[in-house]
């Protein structure tokens, strides 16, 4: 087991190799996923094929973040104040932000699901 974790390796999943971890790794992903996507047994069962729908929904919602923060001007300038534009702008950007974070996360989580292990880089 390595004790050492990338930036970026989402709180609360322990590291490969500990008690728990990809049944942890596991509820983190799936929380990352559509609801509907718990009734697939396929995904309870596999944490590595989880880790990958779980990194295509995520990078998915990361483009539709994108996409509305480029259209929120255009689709609400007729509808409500430039404050509240303002407003919505922002929220769309601390989205992005927040769903870059997560996509890191799941993209550790997918590369460690696979074996991958990781060390520290020497300077």
């Amino acid at each position: 087991m390595s004790g050492y974790l990338p930036a970026g390796w989402p709180a609360g999943v322990g590291p490969p190799g500990a008690v728990d971890w990809q049944s942890r790794a596991g509820r983190y992903l799936i929380d990352c996923c559509a609801p509907d996507f718990r009734r697939y047994a396929v995904l309870t069962r596999y944490p590595v094929v989880l880790a990958g729908f779980a990194q295509h929904c995520v990078s998915g919602e990361r483009r539709a973040a994108a996409d509305a923060v480029g259209l929120v001007r255009t689709e609400l300038e007729d509808q409500v104040g430039p404050e509240v534009i303002a407003a919505a702008v922002d929220a769309w950007q601390s989205e992005l932000a927040r769903l870059a974070r997560v996509e890191r996360e799941v993209g550790l989580l997918r590369r460690a699901l696979s074996g991958e292990r990781f060390v520290p880089k020497l300077e």
